[in-house]
């Protein structure tokens, strides 16, 4: 991999039985891929001893490389410029903003606190400007500090080695390996993504770059926003989606007894659980659901009877947290219940949807299931408490994924732009696509900004102050986020043009993530429920606290 090479070099190596191509300077042995090529063998023999950057960009993206780039390269040009070191790195970040006298020297301030007086962060990624949150690229904040940027580098190292290379063949396929479930398990992540504390006693697995004791909802966006630069909706959502709103209710509201026998193997990433919420005829209006939970003669078991849709995970778990009537209509008839699969009379059925292909979206029917009344998760005829509390933790999962997912089609769109030449100049030199660049980018960036500051409020309020508080705000997030996503989706499409229309190649986070859109955009609250919900929550609170009109 180290070796340095010339084009004669290269150029050498032209026949079908030794066929050498050059791709952005670096060299690659494809003799015995050939067979394995989807193209065909002629299309690699006639670059043989080549530069074949131009044709491979045709049809390929970044994660084509990530791939196969292990088992295939062989070394670089010797033309090709050695990466700077670390250090070098570093000390160019500094002399960039060392301060000058003439324009002025901030002055610290005394009286700060640690916080207050924490240095910027080393710059980290691509620094391609806005691709990243501005705390990546050796901008000052008082959000983050070293244990976020170890975690940032943990899971980045992970995304990049062992899911990047693969989204797209798992997404046609629909399914994410089990393998990678089970790695969330291991590496300490699963048990990171429940809006509360790390729960030491219910796991063994620690993620490995931070001390829990310093665990925070902020290591929770940072795992979240990591695990998203995959650019898939259906991967994110199969690796966290229906864990990450189906085990919070059971942790924080579920008896002792059920924890400790459910949590542990859950954290281990060796059973799966999901919300199960949304109705045929129920989704955003909660209150008005129909799945039916009755007592039994002796009271010891709850019978449930109904139906839910659109339930993400649902085709592969063990558990179901699920939203049932138990009293009279309305909100105050409604209970949390964990249904097991093991107890019979659950049967499940995946759904062909437009998006999140490998998300496992289920069609799930409930038929006389015996439920244990100590598998009651809060108190009866008071789940509405338990779902709306959830749903803060739901929606702030979706915000931090549809930004991500923006910045994914702003990167992509950027690095093209700088690749891609018509009407002879590269795109990145037509004004109408740097406009469309900083539409993509002022969205992105003000939403983001919001998103740290509710992460903020949510870490200082109690669980029942944040839900009264900041419910609004997030529901409004939401919906920002949501519409800069779809945005930020259609921009990219037209930089991409073609390219974005036809699944794979180097357009294929783009035509991946349009598709995703509406899976952002209604579930967790449809936009407009949840523009109308924040104007509404903000009045009910602030005339509790003395507004005056």
């Amino acid at each position: 991999m180290s070796q340095r090479l010339s084009t004669a070099d290269v150029a050498s190596h032209n026949k079908a039985d030794n066929l050498w191509i050059i791709v952005d300077e670096d060299v690659y042995d494809l003799t015995k891929f050939q067979d394995e090529h989807p193209g065909g063998k002629k299309i690699l023999q006639r670059v043989a001893g080549k530069d074949a950057s131009e044709q491979f960009w045709k049809h390929h993206n970044e994660s084509t490389l990530k791939k196969y780039q292990k088992q295939l390269q062989v070394g670089s040009l010797d033309s090709k410029a050695a990466p700077p070191t670390p250090s070098a790195t570093l000390t160019a970040s500094k002399e960039i903003v060392k301060p000058s006298a003439k324009h002025g020297v901030v002055v610290p301030q005394p009286g700060l606190t640690a916080e207050e007086k924490a240095e910027a962060l080393d710059q980290y990624g691509d620094l391609v400007p806005y691709a990243d949150p501005s705390w990546y690229q050796s901008y000052h904040s008082p959000y983050f500090n070293q244990s976020h940027a170890d975690l940032r580098a943990e899971v980045r190292q992970w995304v990049e080695e062992d899911i990047m290379p693969n989204v797209t063949e798992w997404e046609e396929n629909k399914k994410v390996p089990d393998s990678i479930y089970k790695a969330m398990g291991e590496r300490g992540y699963l048990a990171g993504l429940i809006g509360v504390h790390y729960p030491t006693h219910l796991t063994k697995y620690r993620v490995q770059s931070v001390p829990l004791e310093k665990w925070d909802l902020f290591h929770e966006v940072v795992l979240t926003d990591e695990i998203s630069r995959a650019g898939s909706g259906g991967l994110v959502w199969n690796l966290i989606g229906g864990f990450s709103i189906g085990c919070p209710p059971l942790v924080k509201f579920g008896k002792k007894e059920l924890v400790k026998r459910i949590v542990p193997d859950i954290f281990k990433g060796e059973k799966r659980i999901c919300l199960a919420i949304t109705e045929p005829d129920a989704g955003s209006d909660v209150a008005n659901l129909t799945c039916e939970a009755k007592l039994s003669e002796d009271g010891k078991h709850y019978i449930v009877n109904g139906e839910k849709k659109w339930i993400t995970n649902g085709i592969w778990c063990d558990y179901f947290t699920t939203a049932v009537r138990t009293g009279g209509p309305g909100m105050n008839g409604v209970s949390v219940l964990l249904i097991e699969r093991s107890a019979g009379g659950v049967s499940t059925r995946k759904m062909d949807c437009q998006g999140v292909w490998s998300s496992g979206t289920t069609y799930i029917t409930f038929e006389d299931v015996k439920v244990p009344v100590e598998n009651l998760i809060g108190k009866e005829n008071q789940g509405f408490k338990v779902i709306m509390t959830n749903f803060n933790h739901e929606r702030i999962g979706i915000i931090i994924q549809c930004l991500r997912f923006s910045r994914v089609c702003y990167e992509e769109s950027m690095k093209y732009a700088h690749k891609r030449r018509t009407f002879g100049k590269k795109l990145i030199d037509h004004p109408v696509i740097r406009l469309k660049l900083a539409h993509m980018a002022r969205q992105i960036e003000a939403s983001y900004n919001w998103l740290e500051n509710l992460i903020y409020q949510c870490q200082k309020m109690d669980e029942m102050e944040a839900m009264l508080k900041l419910g609004g705000a997030i529901a409004s997030l939401k919906a920002q986020s949501t519409t800069t996503f779809e945005f930020c989706a259609r921009e990219a499409s037209q930089i991409f043009g073609g390219l974005s229309y036809s699944r794979g190649g180097q357009g294929a986070k783009v035509e991946r993530l349009y598709r995703d859109v509406r899976a952002y955009a209604i579930p967790g609250g449809s936009e407009e429920i949840m523009l109308d919900l924040s104007i509404r929550q903000a009045l009910r609170v602030h005339k509790v606290l003395g507004m005056k009109l």
